[in-house]
């Protein structure tokens, strides 16, 4: 490829901060789905219970599952709650490292996040620090969709958002804000909020602080 041309973005990738990732087939990768379930089995809880703890219908929670649904980060949030899981358990898995370096050309797992219907991504991200062990923060790149039907998510913790590439809207509260690189935000998550990218995608880095 010549020097002059760049790669477009695509959610298999983000290659100006992290370097390709090759895409990757069920075989290479657990699904977030199986670590819910291996999570909520530990926790001896069924579906019906978990359910009634989280107020997702059962449909949802076995979609979810069986990787037939990929939930959003809110919804994984809510789950880490009610499953008295940290959240880096069903964002990356436990790590077993004190610390981390997060090389750009280093291969990473990726997923996909769908709209609450399931019918299109929202958003790509993964984690740049998944080996640390007993972490209470997730630092992640994420690819956001275009998506101004969204819902807007409530959840426990604080977030913090660096603006990479593309122009993000942000509705928080009443308000809403058009953030171009180099913005940021940093707010509450128990206020209501939805990130999207203004049109096609944006890029950010994430950090999220789940007690």
């Amino acid at each position: 490829m010549g020097s002059a041309e760049k790669p477009p973005i695509n959610v298999d990738y983000f290659a100006d901060l992290t370097g390709d990732i090759a895409a990757c087939d069920d075989a290479c990768r657990e699904h977030i789905g199986d670590r819910i379930r291996r999570v909520r089995e530990e926790k001896g809880l069924s579906i019906t219970a978990l359910s009634q703890l989280t107020g997702f219908d059962e449909a949802t929670l076995r979609a979810i599952e069986d990787n037939r649904l990929s939930p959003q980060l809110g919804t994984i949030i809510k789950l880490s709650k009610a499953l008295d899981s940290a959240l880096r358990r069903l964002i990356a898995d436990e790590g077993q490292r004190l610390w981390a370096i997060t090389r750009k050309d280093e291969r990473k797992v990726v997923e996909r996040s769908a709209t609450s219907q399931g019918r299109k991504a929202a958003y790509t991200y993964m984690s740049l620090a998944p080996d640390v062990k007993g972490r209470h923060m997730e630092a992640l790149v994420v690819q956001l969709e275009a998506m101004p039907e969204q819902e807007r998510s409530v959840h426990t913790g604080e977030e913090f958002i660096y603006v990479l590439e593309g122009t993000v809207v942000l509705d928080i509260g009443a308000e809403r804000f058009e953030l171009t690189p180099g913005d940021s935000a940093y707010y509450l998550s128990t206020t209501p909020h939805l990130l999207t990218a203004k049109q096609d995608r944006a890029r950010i880095l994430a950090v999220i602080y789940s007690e």
